[in-house]
Order: structure tokens, then sequence, then C-alpha cells
């Protein structure tokens, strides 16, 4: 049997979650969770100047809010330090790495003396085969021995095959002067220790990926399968940036953008499965695989966004919905709904949905049940409310006090209203919905009526009939 499928999330916390990492993590989350694996997140703080307590928050904050869950307890890799030290000092027991006594100095004079003569600046160290015992009692570094010809192979899922010379590849230094690890040494080790079976990250790590390689071979250690994946670029083929609009995940969250789509929209971001466009996250689980990356950068469009969004508005379930709103409306910083009206919107959530691709669209079609007495209508719908509209107003308001609170019961009254003054339903629609909802353009007039009720509708009628 082949292993389990141990896949990982490793952002630095030296700012927000970028669209960018969301996607990666979601990759990463896809892969584990369709096989039955293990999705492990590792916060990669060894930078202490740029690493933050906040910006770890708000890592967290976005992955729970693309509802990409991880197993076990998040790995601070700072705090391994001391086990990536242990290694270093492993390699070089086993030979496979040594002691480098060169100093700042010495290392640019080499390396400028070696463009000077038309080579390629490759620092090589003058104690890698040194005799022990020439050794001086001073400050060391443990260096990596790197293959000094031949070619190191990537084998990646996405980009192929990928050589490199290893003469262009120096003696990394693994361990420095002061005992402190080097990201480099840390990744792979945290990678080993935790099990990753896959490594799945953007393609600007593939650079990193042949001195990884090397840190796996120089400790016998299996190395993992890798998948690089393309950035993702605006709209204009430029890498994105904020001049796209916004790139930080929390952001999206603020912007109204509901979790499941944008997991939906991120998935199909650079990934395809035939001509699967729609499809919920236990569907993607199912469908995800590596082959179906594509190599170009993918470049973010938010109408499609949008249109993907409101896919999932109308497909999801109305309790789930009513909650995300009231996180969305935390997080915009927006005022919360009234108990009054979180009911109103439960009854209206049912057909509010099927038209609303954002959470502000949505809260903006609801605004017949969110505001309050009196009306101040706006103009076009005011028009409406002339002497005549008034006065049928006034008559259909006893007809509603006492009529059963169904469509098939307010249909045939309203068609007789409209009927007796000798005008179309269109016509009378016009000042209902002015008086209902203050507005000219609104949900339906019958469902309006329905999610307010029956006091409600018939208070806001006598308002504007005066």
């Amino acid at each position: 049997m082949s292993a389990p499928v141990v896949t990982r999330f490793a952002p630095s916390p030296t700012g927000y979650l970028h669209i960018g990492g969301g996607r990666t993590a979601l990759f990463n989350w896809l892969y584990a969770r369709g096989r039955g694996g293990k999705f492990l997140l590792r916060i990669e703080d060894t930078d202490r100047e740029r690493s933050t307590p906040e910006a770890t928050a708000a890592i967290l904050r976005g992955l729970t809010w693309l509802g990409l869950d991880w197993d076990g307890e998040v790995v601070s890799q700072f705090e391994r330090r001391d086990r990536h030290a242990q290694v270093a000092h492993e390699m070089l027991a086993r030979g496979t790495a040594y002691k480098c006594f060169s100093t700042q100095e010495e290392i640019a004079a080499f390396r400028a003396a070696e463009e000077a003569a038309g080579r390629y600046p490759v620092f090589l160290s003058p104690w890698r085969d040194a005799d022990p015992a020439t050794h001086p009692d001073a400050p060391f570094a443990i260096r990596m021995k790197a293959p000094r010809t031949g070619e190191t192979v990537i084998e990646d899922q996405v980009q192929g095959r990928v050589v490199i010379k290893n003469e262009t590849l120096d003696d990394m230094i693994v361990l420095r002067s002061d005992g402190t690890p080097v990201y480099m040494l840390a990744v792979v080790v945290d990678d080993h220790d935790m099990g990753v079976t896959h490594v799945i990250r953007g393609d600007d790590h593939l650079n990193n990926a042949a001195r990884q390689q090397m840190v796996y071979d120089a400790m016998g250690w299996t190395v993992p399968i890798w998948a690089h994946i393309p950035l993702i670029h605006g709209p204009d083929g430029k890498k994105l940036s904020k001049r796209h609009g916004a790139t930080g995940v929390e952001e999206y969250q603020a912007m109204g953008y509901p979790a499941a789509g944008m997991r939906n929209y991120l998935t199909r971001l650079g990934w395809a499965h035939g001509d699967a466009e729609i499809f919920t996250s236990d569907e993607a689980m199912q469908m995800f695989d590596l082959k179906g990356i594509g190599r170009a950068p993918a470049r973010l469009d938010f109408k499609k966004l949008e249109n993907t969004c409101g896919h999932h508005m109308a497909m999801a379930d109305d309790a789930a919905l009513l909650h995300e709103l009231q996180a969305f409306l935390a997080a915009a910083g927006r005022e919360s709904l009234t108990d009054m009206q979180k009911a109103r919107m439960a009854a209206a959530l049912p057909f509010l949905k099927k038209s609303a691709k954002t959470f502000p669209e949505l809260m903006e079609k609801a605004a017949f049940l969110l505001i309050e007495r009196p009306i101040s209508p706006e103009t076009k719908a005011a028009e409406s409310l002339d002497t005549v509209s008034r006065g049928i107003l006034k008559s259909l308001t006893p007809r509603l006090q006492n009529a059963s609170w169904t469509k098939d019961a307010l249909e045939p009254i309203l068609t007789e209203i409209a009927t007796e003054n000798g005008i179309g339903f269109g016509k009378l629609a016009a000042p209902l919905r002015a008086a209902i909802a203050g507005r000219s353009v609104t949900p339906s007039v019958y469902d309006m009526m329905l999610t307010i009720g029956r006091e409600e509708t018939v208070a806001r009628l006598m308002d504007a009939a005066g």
C-alpha cells in the first residue's frame, strides 16, 4: 500500500493571507481531503523581525473563512530551530556537510575574482575538504556539500522535468556561524518530520527545490512529490498587486463574496477538469488532481468570480447563508441584524438569494425588510404616490385586514382593486412598491408582503396613503 497523502500549507506571517496563498492552501486541502489524507499547517516564522502574531492571526482567520480546516496543531517553524540545528550537525557527522571558516570579506573577494574572470560566481570554499587538524578556533558556518558536476533533476507534477546544472549551485549554508538554521534547511526538516508526501506550492519556489532536494539526499530521506503552481496575475496579465483591487483573502470576505463561491472560483483559477465550472467542495475533492493544473499564470476575473458566487448563493442552505451574512456584516464593519430583521431575512432568503451574487447585493435587495417606518420613498418611487394612487392604497387596506396571508389569497384582492380602478396590475405595483419599500425596483410585491407580515404591510400602506 502507498503511504497516505500528507500536504501542508506553510505561509510566512509577515502580512495578510494573499489570495494566491489562499489558492495554494486550497489546492493542498483539496488534494489531501480527496484522498483521505492529512492537510497540515505550518507558520514559517523564522524571520523574527518581520513575523508578527497579528499576521499569524490574519492567516488563520483567512483560512477559516475559506473553510479550509487543517489537521492537528499549527506548527511554528521558529520553535523547531533546535531540531533544525541538530540535523545540520547530523549532516556534518555523515560527511555530507562541512565546517566553513571563511569570512564575509573572503567570500565577497572570491566572487568578485570569479566575475572578473568571466566565470559564474559560485563560491568554492577552501574548507570543503580541509583536514580537521587545520581548523582554527573560530566561528564557523556549516555548509552542505553540493555535487560539483552533473545535474539535479526536479520531476515536477506541474512544470514537468526541470534540470539544474550543479555547477551553478554553491555549497549552501545550512547553519549560520551564530548557530541559527537557514530557512532552506528548516523547510526540508519540517516537511520530513511532518511526513509531507506532496509539496504543492507557488512556482516562485521552484528554484529552491534543487537545493532542498540536495538536503533530502544528504540525509538519505525520501524526496516528496513536487508540484509548483503558477502565480495568479491580474486581468492585465501582470503580477497581482493592489492596483488590481483586493489581494488579501479577508478583503474578499469584507467585500461580500460567499466562501463557497470563492472556493469554487479559486479551484478553477489555473485548474480544470473537463467542462466542470460550478461544483461543491465535495465534488471538487473528488475531481481535483495535479494533472489538471496548467503551467500558465491564471488571470483574476472579477466578473467570473461574481458569476460563480451567484450560483453558490442560489444553491446555499438558507440557515448557513444567514449565518455567513452575519459574519460578512461583522467583517465589513456594518451594523448587525436585529432579531426582527433576522427573522424576516430568514423568510426572504429563498427568493432573495436567487438573484444576488454578493452579500452587499443581497442586503440591497433586502432593503424593504431592513427599513423602519415611517418610510421616506426615493424620488422616483415617490412620483408614483400621487393622489389617485394614495386613494387606491386607502381602499385596499381594509380588504387586507382579514385576508388569509398567502399569495393565493392576496393575488385576487390586488387584481380586484386594480380592475375596480381601471388599471393594470403594473400600475398598482408601482405605488405598492413605493409604500412597502420606498423604492421603484424591488422584489415581488407578494414576496415583500409575505415577508414583513400583515401588520407591517398594512401600517406601511396606511402611512403612504396619508
